[in-house]
């Protein structure tokens, strides 16, 4: 099952005025650093201006043009054209988004490409769609816990750490096994360890590298085989900037965003490795989950986040079924 962009916004495209259309693209992430988002995007740009179809993306890194969790409300009402976006941030929004960072739900990298062919995807897709964006580009990252305290590999070790989270399924989980919360994009991760707002944090592969966070942690939990935490982090353009454009512009950025796409699914595992590599040079100490830790925290997360999304978020309990139907 292909993503295909709605034949209902390509009919919506209407000529435009003679001369190159501008886009303007935001992120968080660091410019220009190697971060992998930060690359999909520039991609994308380069592959558009390749295509020679009068349009220009201009690239806003390291929340140069919209703060990280403003970005979703800019794009999906149309003030922003595009963003590299972790969608489980807009969860406050849209709730049903808070599946794409649910604890153990994806695991491993080969899983997460076989959801992006699925018919869980094809529901999400059209949530994001329905709420004003358009998903040129699906990503999957893994990540893992860095402390400053100790190494967090069972629910015990991380008892009366401040943990960032990143949304409200891992938040509802690590309460559970006794951590307290402080909430903050993975921007702010770096500060707030070093100035102890933060114990602990957990957040992706690319954004432990990209945010330096060996500089602040004494332990990184690496994912591994078993991966407790998996997030979606698209590239969207805004629907109502999309439906603007003419058959060829958009054409050409669903074909660029395909590169981008496949290219970042053969990078992904990769960004583990770097982590690891990065830490353990910084004189981190690593570790990774066993099965047993892995099973340890799956309990905590059934009973609660689990059962939370099942029974408080419209559709949950569906979305759950088609993504863990995905074998």
């Amino acid at each position: 099952m292909k993503r295909i962009i709605p034949a209902a916004i390509i009919a919506a495209a209407v000529p435009l005025a003679a001369g190159a259309e501008v886009l303007k693209a935001s992120h968080q992430f660091p410019g220009g650093k190697g971060d992998a988002r930060d690359e999909m995007v520039q991609m994308i740009a380069r592959d558009v201006a390749e295509a020679d179809v009068d349009l220009e993306i201009r690239v806003y890194p390291g929340e140069s043009l919209y703060k990280a969790k403003e970005q979703w409300g800019a794009v999906t009402s149309g003030q922003l054209d595009m963003t590299s976006f972790p969608l489980d941030y807009a969860a406050g929004r849209v709730p049903q988004f808070s599946v794409t960072l649910m604890p153990g739900l994806v695991r491993n990298h080969e899983r997460a490409r076989r959801l992006n062919d699925s018919p869980f995807m094809e529901e999400l897709h059209g949530m994001i769609e329905d709420a004003g964006a358009v998903v040129l580009s699906d990503a999957w990252l893994s990540g893992g816990f860095v402390s400053k305290k100790n190494c967090i590999s069972n629910p015990d070790t991380i008892s009366g750490q401040v943990t960032r989270a990143a949304g409200p399924a891992f938040e509802q989980m690590l309460v559970a096994a006794g951590a307290s919360i402080s909430s903050m994009p993975s921007s702010e991760i770096y500060t707030g360890m070093q100035t102890g707002v933060l114990d602990a944090a957990n957040t992706s592969s690319g954004s432990m590298v990209s945010y330096r966070l060996f500089e602040q942690g004494k332990c990184l939990t690496a994912p591994g085989e078993n991966a407790l935490w998996f997030m979606y982090e698209p590239v969207l353009i805004s629907k109502k900037k999309f439906e603007r454009l003419d058959e060829a512009q958009q054409k050409a950025l669903i074909d660029a965003g395909k590169r981008a796409e496949d290219w970042f699914a053969e990078q992904a595992a990769g960004l583990d490795s770097k982590m690891v590599e990065t830490f353990t040079e910084a004189g981190v100490e690593v570790v990774e989950m066993s099965q047993d830790d892995f099973d340890a925290w799956l309990t905590i997360a059934r009973e609660t986040s689990y059962k939370n999304f099942a029974d408080e978020i419209e559709g949950g309990q569906d979305l759950i079924d088609k993504a863990m139907a995905v074998e």
